[in-house]
């Protein structure tokens, strides 16, 4: 019997074990468990703080973790200066979300798909005990989104060992990854399986990105010195880095309007504004699309 065939036979009887028996009732079913990963304390909250918000409103148990602290994602501010101011942004994102987070102690620009990292981030899905695990993309501009989406890969199947690293429990099955949306084309573009309307939830989620000014914000933040036709004001770069966010959200909800049609009928999906677009991962629990509408928040 191989040591996937031990783990699942395992879970099986732990299964049993909660079962009732002698006329008890069962008990009650707990509430659904997400963990998101993000390469920097920023990428979760751009591609899944509206669903999480909306998760968050509904019971659900979410965790927002950064691989890395993000300490060099500013033009003039680096160091433990940076990934402190950091750390602290993306705690009030989570205040704001309903939700909880993590920063992994893992410098910015060096995550690397070790085994001492798979093992971190096996720990941290068997910790939160988690049904859905979310992140990038192994295709990606940036080495930390890449190497974020390889790890994902590399836990999906050893997270219900478990023998592997025996000091966590396993999960009782494995999880549902999903893959956050992005534009890259090679070797294969996006597809989305999930495509969730957000507008519910939209204010929490440019009330999380205002709360990271290092990132959208300064002057001399990232987008700050990239993007285009930025206003020198402190308050028109402001409002004008959240406008382009709220311009990518609401692109996502054009391209995928025929996949919201096909999930949530033409009607609803006609008034959709915002959204935000996932994809279901190969190597983790293949649910069918019926039990992922229901996992993931329900739309009115």
């Amino acid at each position: 019997m191989t040591r996937v065939s031990l783990a699942l036979a395992a879970a099986g009887a732990a299964l049993l074990l909660h079962s009732p028996v002698n006329g008890q009732a069962p008990a009650q079913p707990r509430p659904l468990r997400i963990i998101a990963f993000g390469a920097h304390p920023d990428d979760a909250e751009l591609k899944a703080s509206g669903v999480a918000a909306l998760w968050a409103a509904q019971g659900a148990k979410v965790k927002f973790v950064a691989m890395t602290n993000g300490d060099i994602g500013h033009f003039a501010q680096a160091g433990g200066p940076l990934a402190k101011r950091r750390k602290a942004e993306v705690t009030e994102c989570a205040r704001i979300l309903g939700i909880e987070n993590d920063v992994m102690d893992i410098h910015d620009g060096e995550l690397v798909p070790t085994l001492e990292n798979r093992k971190a981030m096996a720990r941290l899905i068997r910790d939160w005990q988690a049904d859905i695990v979310m992140g990038h993309r192994p295709y990606d501009y940036h080495p930390d989104h890449r190497y974020t989406g390889v790890l994902m890969d590399d836990s999906a199947v050893v997270v219900v060992a478990p023998f592997f690293i025996p000091d966590t429990p396993p999960t009782p099955r494995n999880p549902v990854f999903m893959y956050y949306s992005d534009g890259f084309k090679h070797p294969y573009p996006f597809d989305p399986t999930v495509v969730v309307p957000i507008d519910e939830s939209a204010e929490k989620k440019w009330q999380c990105v205002s709360a990271m000014p290092s990132q959208f914000g300064d002057e001399d933040s990232w987008q700050g010195r990239t993007m285009a036709n930025v206003p020198r004001g402190e308050q028109e770069r402001k409002a004008y880095m959240l406008d382009q966010v709220k311009t990518r959200s609401a692109a996502v909800a054009d391209q995928y309007r025929e996949r919201l049609a096909t999930l949530y009928g033409k009607e609803r999906a006609d008034k959709v504004k915002y959204a935000e677009a996932f994809e279901l991962g190969q190597y983790g629990r293949q649910a069918p699309v019926d039990e992922l509408k229901q996992m993931f928040p329900q739309v009115r």
